[in-house]
């Protein structure tokens, strides 16, 4: 029997974004923190936010602990008004106040062209850090948009500003 091979149309998402994202315990305590987003993340899918075209949940490891999803964008815009608003705002922004004993990361695609990538507290190399050189995201490294684009000129602000993530003062 031949095989069927098929392809698709994307010529009505000119600005498609996939993005993978994931989560891996890095210690005991991980397993709460992750078992604790799981249904968070499946409630926000399911309601549907504007210019989310399909969720998929992805199991990358069992050992240690390695769960994600990839998710079809319509646009980058769409993406980061859901990731600046709540619940998103909420979650990444105490997130990066404790890990919780996990690590997180995310490689974002753009049919456009240009890919860009976070790893917080991800122990060894993993996707696009397996074989290209890291630096600290700050300054024109810090959000993705800036990642992106080489400016951080968006019209919605960050859910962590620079400042407040790393400036020991009140």
């Amino acid at each position: 029997m031949k095989v069927e091979r098929r392809t698709v149309d994307l010529s009505s998402y000119p600005d498609l974004v996939v993005i993978y994202l994931g989560m891996k315990v890095n210690a005991i305590t991980g397993m709460k923190t992750l078992l604790g987003f799981g249904p968070k993340i499946s409630d926000s899918a399911a309601a549907a936010p504007d210019g989310l075209l399909l969720h998929e949940a992805i199991i990358y490891s069992l050992v240690p602990p390695h769960v994600g999803m990839r998710q079809y964008w319509r646009d980058f815009e769409s993406l980061e008004r859901w990731a600046r608003s709540e619940p998103h705002r909420q979650w990444w922004k105490s997130f990066l106040g404790n890990s919780g004993g996990t690590g997180f990361w995310h490689e974002a695609y753009f049919v456009r062209g240009g890919m860009e990538a976070i790893y917080i507290d991800i122990k060894g190399p993993l996707g696009f850090s397996a074989f290209a050189p890291t630096q600290p995201a700050r300054g024109p490294m810090f959000s993705a948009r800036a990642r992106r684009d080489g400016d951080e000129q968006g019209s919605i602000p960050a859910p962590v500003s620079e400042a407040q993530l790393y400036d020991s003062g009140p």
